[in-house]
């Protein structure tokens, strides 16, 4: 099941490691691929807002009948989620305000329960990369890094039921470095954090400070669209972070969260740093309007992009 991701495949790149690039021609706004999570888990501040299955939007959703803080579309919904609500559905009963695992944690949980579910099989988010696979920077964390991670695994332990098959340790260890390097921060269309999930092939992309994909959210799955004309043999490359800052600052969140600097074109040449840190010197506090009209125009772009890509789906048909 390797390798079936039609006009891509995976390489060695250059001063990078494993990498994703193209095989044929790609436009601005086409779609990729798209990829189920493997796992994924909702914000609980989202909770009642979004079901917890689907992550579709939506007013009057259902609660679960035992917890009262499981919420689904419907029936089907509520079935769907069950191998992973059940993990924490007595848990939050027992509990009750004192059950506060942190969502790394909750994803860890699932991550392990479908692993015990799946044994040997390959999930569909594993076409290019195993979810074992996934890069791990375990030896370059710090001690801050590696008390939270101990924060977490202890909370595994305290709120999670004694059948989920839990790794020795030291493989948890690894297991949670994974999901903090590659975990996946999902969005709405307002660009507001919903949840986090793992998603094996498309940890495969590569950063850079000049992308040539965006990653976007239908569901529980993330899509890779290109944001400009790609040919084959074009890597794929996404921004790991906010590429609003400056180069400096760009580099040391990647050192800090992923171990690395990057060395595109932006980040040698630093052309666009002047007018970000102009921006960032201003002393006179922004207006309240002005924040209005820019988060307005965010929204805006994420919609019409959306709605591009909605169109040209329907040209397809």
């Amino acid at each position: 099941m390797t390798g079936l991701i039609e006009g891509i495949e995976k390489f060695d790149s250059p001063g990078r490691g494993r990498g994703l690039r193209v095989t044929r021609p790609f436009k601005v706004g086409e779609l990729l691929f798209s990829s189920p999570a493997y796992s994924y888990v909702l914000s609980f501040k989202e909770k009642g807002s979004y079901c917890d299955f689907c992550f579709n939007r939506k007013e009057g959703l259902a609660r679960c009948g035992k917890c009262k803080k499981g919420f689904y579309c419907n029936a089907k919904c509520q079935k769907g989620d069950w191998s992973m609500h059940k993990l924490e559905c007595s848990a939050m009963n027992a509990f009750g305000e004192n059950w506060c695992p942190s969502e790394t944690t909750r994803l860890v949980a699932r991550i392990l329960a479908k692993k015990q579910k799946m044994v040997k099989e390959r999930c569909v988010s594993e076409k290019m990369l195993l979810i074992e696979e996934l890069q791990s920077h375990l030896g370059d964390e710090d001690n801050e890094k590696r008390e939270r991670t101990e924060a977490d695994i202890a909370g595994l332990h305290r709120f999670y039921p004694k059948h989920l098959e839990v790794p020795d340790h030291k493989d948890l260890l690894t297991l949670f470095s994974q999901v903090a390097c590659n975990g996946f921060t999902m969005e709405d269309d307002e660009l507001s954090h919903i949840g986090t999930a793992v998603y094996p092939d498309v940890a495969l992309i590569n950063h850079s400070c000049l992308p040539t994909v965006i990653v976007t959210y239908n569901g529980t799955s993330a899509e890779v669209r290109a944001v400009q004309d790609m040919k084959p043999g074009d890597e794929v490359l996404i921004s790991y972070i906010d590429l609003l800052y400056p180069t400096d600052d760009r580099n040391n969140r990647l050192r800090e969260c992923y171990c690395f600097t990057c060395d595109c074109l932006e980040c040698k040449t630093k052309s666009k740093d002047k007018a970000k840190l102009k921006v960032r010197k201003q002393r006179d506090p922004i207006e309240p309007h002005v924040v209005n009209n820019m988060i307005r125009y965010a929204r805006n772009t994420v919609r019409e992009f959306r709605a591009f890509k909605h169109v040209k789906n329907i040209l397809k048909c």
